[in-house]
């Protein structure tokens, strides 16, 4: 690590709520990630006539447990349970023992059902349970706007390097194309092609990246036209050093630090734009685990406060959580404030 990414870093500790709360959201993220060990209907591991099984991570039928049937085995059946019973065998269930869409058929109350000790966080009017749900709704709507961010940034950053580093007739035409895609009602269009064609992950990710690319490509257009005649630079061309490669080598490092800033709030707008769209109806397929869903369920069952109070504490501390990391990344990038700490680490400034 160099002076001045050091200085950076630095600088992002300093803002100690942009930090903490950088913390928070990669442990928030992290537990998410081993969803499938916090929350299913399958035991973790479990042992079955001297045989070690993971039922968590592979499929067995009935068969494979000592029954007569070929289908899937579902651990919390009966029948089932009694073939996997005995005084050698065992079991290791996860601390919820519910996966997202398990339907609890032994509930005793009315659904929505309340909290209680069986569901923590109550369930949903499918009898199934919300804190499961959260679980994997909350990883699902991140780890679909990290992969969001990442293309949309990609492809704004090259449409953006292209247009600031070329300039002329490409920056014209260029700009003004850009201009007419953003002026579309993305809503919209978005809506549209949500209900012309089956939604799933991968489409909506698609349809999705199609109107997500141009945030960047005004920042970073504006940097390559910048440094783009700066001395190093022409002195690169006068070298015989190719177009592309002074793009990448020379003038991107310059255009990432004001991109870098923009890229939490970016993933931001990702997952509020994803859970919009399921609670309208035209986001993941019916019955994925999301936080527009449940949102959507909180409104159709005003009776059950608890899913629409759960649904708006996670998807509201997930965006302030953001927005306090990206006060800390423009913080960490301010140049003047990385002149402030160079001059305190050289001691010839003292703040006040």
């Amino acid at each position: 690590m160099n002076d001045v990414s050091r200085r950076r870093w630095e600088n992002f500790k300093a803002n100690r709520r942009g930090f903490w709360s950088l913390c928070i959201f990669i442990a928030l993220y992290g537990v998410s990630l081993f969803a499938e060990v916090i929350a299913n209907d399958r035991p973790i591991v479990m042992k079955h006539n001297q045989e070690i099984f993971f039922p968590v991570f592979n499929d067995y039928t009935e068969k494979d447990l000592g029954g007569e049937h070929e289908m899937l085995a579902d651990f919390r059946d009966p029948h089932v349970q009694e073939l996997i019973s005995g005084p050698d065998n065992w079991q290791i269930w996860p601390p919820i023992p519910y996966n997202y869409k398990t339907i609890d058929y032994q509930i005793e109350t009315a659904v929505p059902a309340p909290p209680s000790s069986r569901h923590l966080l109550g369930t949903d009017d499918g009898a199934k349970d919300t804190l499961a749900r959260l679980l994997y709704g909350f990883r699902l709507s991140v780890s679909f706007g990290l992969v969001l961010t990442i293309l949309a940034s990609c492809i704004g950053i090259l449409v953006g390097a292209f247009q600031g580093y070329y300039g002329g007739n490409i920056d014209l035409i260029g700009q003004r194309l850009v201009e007419v895609w953003q002026g579309l009602p993305v809503l919209f269009v978005l809506i549209i092609l949500a209900s012309i064609i089956e939604p799933s992950v991968m489409w909506l990710l698609f349809i999705l990246l199609l109107f997500s690319w141009t945030g960047l490509v005004a920042v970073v257009r504006a940097e390559f036209l910048r440094v783009r005649n700066f001395e190093f630079v022409r002195a690169a061309r006068a070298m015989g050093v190719s177009n592309p490669v002074i793009m990448w080598r020379h003038v991107l490092p310059n255009a990432m630090v004001a991109t870098l800033t923009f890229l939490p709030f970016i993933l931001n707008g990702s997952i509020t734009t994803l859970t919009a769209l399921d609670f309208l109806g035209f986001g993941l397929p019916p019955g994925s685990a999301s936080l527009g869903e449940l949102l959507a369920q909180g409104q159709a069952n005003v009776r059950a406060p608890w899913l629409g109070l759960t649904a708006f504490a996670v998807l509201g501390t997930s965006l302030v959580l953001l927005i306090f990391v990206g006060e800390a990344v423009r913080d960490a990038f301010d140049p003047r404030k990385l002149v402030q700490r160079q001059q305190e680490e050289s001691g010839a400034f003292s703040p006040a």
